[in-house]
């Protein structure tokens, strides 16, 4: 535990682990079932307990990423950040390497202005698992390669994109109602423009690369989530 401690605070100097008795005893907001699955005190039933909630809220759409989960999560622990709770996801990869993801905690502050005025506007599978499942699930070290929080979206509108003057065909999506929702940490996005996001419709966005329209935003989250564990 010392070890994974000395590994976690490389990159958030504050984190703790929060024990069982500070799980049952503090008046903790998070979720009540993760105070439930943490005051389980087999391993084996709260790693299936946690993919339980999981398979009932976004089942269908991260199917694989459950999947994987399912033969290679080895430990998941309550960590607090300065106040901000997050379950830490142990995983071991084919290759025996272990990697970390961090899942923020649903009951979180929203802590993003323009994404909140519009956020009525996302599929309901998106809004479901941010308010249900992880305010964000995502590599712990680059807080990169999967669904970033609420307060990290990317409001397209922001910044500029010095590769929309390069494009070979016109712009195809309005960077007034565009968010970006996974990041690669090398430069792309799997974003949503919410005027144009029936049947989980999506952009995959680069910032040095043609874009590419109409894919089907979960497809490529939950193939490239997969990809970022055995990274």
């Amino acid at each position: 535990m010392e070890q994974k401690l000395d590994f976690l605070r490389k990159y958030k100097r504050n984190v703790q682990f929060l024990s069982y008795d500070e799980i049952n005893q503090l008046d903790l907001e998070i979720p009540d079932f993760w105070k439930e699955i943490f005051l389980e005190k087999n391993l084996k039933k709260r790693i299936n307990n946690i993919l339980l909630i999981w398979k009932e809220h976004i089942g269908v759409e991260l199917r694989n990423t459950i999947s994987y989960l399912s033969h290679h999560l080895e430990e998941i622990d309550l960590i607090n950040t300065n106040g901000q709770y997050s379950i830490l996801y142990t995983i071991k990869t084919r290759d025996g390497e272990i990697q970390y993801y961090e899942g923020r905690n649903p009951k979180g502050k929203f802590n993003n202005e323009e994404l909140e005025k519009c956020w009525s506007n996302f599929p309901p599978s998106l809004r479901n698992f941010y308010q249900n499942v992880h305010n964000g699930f995502c590599f712990y070290a680059s807080q990169s390669m999967g669904l970033v929080p609420l307060e990290s979206v990317t409001y397209f509108d922001d910044d500029e994109w010095g590769i929309i003057d390069e494009l070979e065909v016109p712009l195809q999506i309005d960077l007034k109602t565009t968010f970006g929702f996974f990041k690669s940490g090398m430069g792309g996005y799997v974003a949503i423009d919410y005027n144009n996001c029936d049947e989980d419709n999506a952009v995959l966005w680069w910032t040095n690369d043609e874009p590419r329209y109409n894919i089907k935003f979960w497809d490529v989250v939950d193939e490239w989530i997969v990809i970022g564990f055995e990274s």
